[in-house]
């Protein structure tokens, strides 16, 4: 059957108006689709890794450097931007898909913790491929939806990616419990094959490269989306709030599995379990984001959310399950909210074709913060206890809230 026309906001039907803005794209809800296969591997991947590497080393150390391998593409996130920005997003998003699901395969070989190169190796690929995806995603997004659609179109793709943590990890860790990590690998490589099948069918008319002669050089050309954060303020500010944020955020990775054990008197195959309570709060703020911010607008949905993450994670130094599920759905709800609000901002004040560059310089900001105190976190395990690294935690998103509910600056969108 056809599908209905696109219609504006004002002059949608019924039909549409019980549905997000940005559904009335056809491109979009094809895009959809292939954000959901992605995500039931992603959600599932990652948490399986983790608890295999520490049942197969028995470190929490260990276990915690997957975390750290994951961010350190992050590094080359800027050349990954600059690729999404040359070629064909919706082409290059096919191809990465195809890519990491013969690299996912490769664990199939892993059968005892001698292969545990091969298990960070295989992540720092995976993450790879997350950030060129990532760059690309976002262009090919802003290719397809208008701004005033830019809300809802994060929001709903954020609440696809937040309530599959309602499902997949728990699946993901049960069929590891059930069937051990050879039957993960393969249905999460299914995943990301039917990822690149369903992108095959988006169409959508793309935003034109730069031009050589507009390039500059090779240096001047990668470094395009760092250059944009800092001269337009409001997007530098937030950028470098989340920066923060994702740096205190970063202490909790490490400190999750002596959480589990210690605080809460959990094993670490519960980590799924838990992780997928976050999705409650998150998905009620993916589909809350576009309302919130068309009130708020984006610099205090932003202070908003890290309150919100603030408050999330303070239960983390006791020792009540019940108090810890029930921050982890204010987590959810926080963290959605802040993390739409900056994705709107970003791609509302940034040209077509310097998505991808801006994205990249974006995640290079706030993720090699993440990955470094991630890193710290793990060595000071052996000397300090981990209830400090979560106030530590709390005390830092805390401030970050603070300073984005400072005075509020101007801006407009970039074409």
């Amino acid at each position: 059957m056809a599908a209905p026309a696109p219609v504006t906001v004002a002059g949608a039907t019924r039909w549409y108006s019980r549905r997000p803005a940005a559904w009335v794209h056809p491109a979009f809800r094809r895009l959809t689709l292939a954000w959901v296969f992605t995500n039931l591997a992603d959600s599932a991947l990652y948490l399986m890794v983790a608890v295999w590497v520490k049942e197969l080393t028995g470190s929490d150390g260990a276990a915690a450097m997957v975390f750290v391998m994951l961010g350190l593409p992050a590094v080359a996130a800027p050349v990954l931007g600059q690729v999404a920005d040359r070629l064909s997003r919706r082409r290059l998003l096919i191809g990465s898909n195809v890519l990491v699901t013969v690299v996912v395969a490769t664990l199939l070989l892993v059968d005892s913790a001698s292969w545990l190169w091969l298990l960070y190796a295989v992540v720092v690929a995976y993450g790879a491929m997350g950030y060129l995806s990532a760059a690309a995603q976002a262009g090919l997004l802003r290719d397809i939806l208008p701004d005033e659609h830019l809300a809802s179109g994060n929001g709903l793709l954020t609440s696809v990616d937040q309530s599959l943590r309602l499902v997949s990890p728990v699946l993901g860790t049960g069929l590891y419990a059930l069937a051990g990590p050879r039957a993960v690998v393969l249905v999460t490589a299914a995943c990301f094959l039917l990822t690149a099948l369903a992108l095959v069918t988006v169409r959508v008319v793309e935003s034109a490269p730069e031009a050589a002669a507009d390039r500059g050089s090779y240096l001047h050309e990668v470094s395009a989306g760092f250059r944009h954060l800092a001269r337009t303020p409001l997007l530098g500010r937030l950028t470098l709030l989340l920066a923060v944020v994702c740096a205190a955020t970063g202490l909790v990775n490490a400190a999750v599995f002596p959480a589990l054990e210690q605080g809460l008197g959990l094993p670490a195959s519960a980590l799924g379990a838990l992780v997928g309570m976050q999705g409650i709060g998150a998905v009620t703020g993916g589909l809350t984001a576009a309302w919130v911010i068309g009130r708020w607008g984006e610099s205090r949905v932003f202070a908003v959310g890290a309150a919100l993450m603030a408050l999330g994670i303070a239960p983390v130094v006791g020792s009540s399950v019940a108090l810890v599920v029930t921050g982890l759905v204010v987590l959810g709800l926080g963290v959605t909210w802040s993390v739409v609000a900056f994705m709107v901002i970003r791609q509302r004040l940034t040209p077509p074709r310097l998505q991808g560059r801006t994205n990249a310089a974006a995640n290079v900001a706030v993720n090699l913060p993440q990955t470094a105190t991630t890193a710290m976190a793990a060595a000071l395990l052996v000397v300090v206890d981990y209830r400090l690294l979560v106030v530590v935690t709390v005390a830092a998103t805390a401030l970050a809230a603070l300073a984005a509910a400072g005075p509020r600056l101007r801006s407009r969108p970039a074409r």
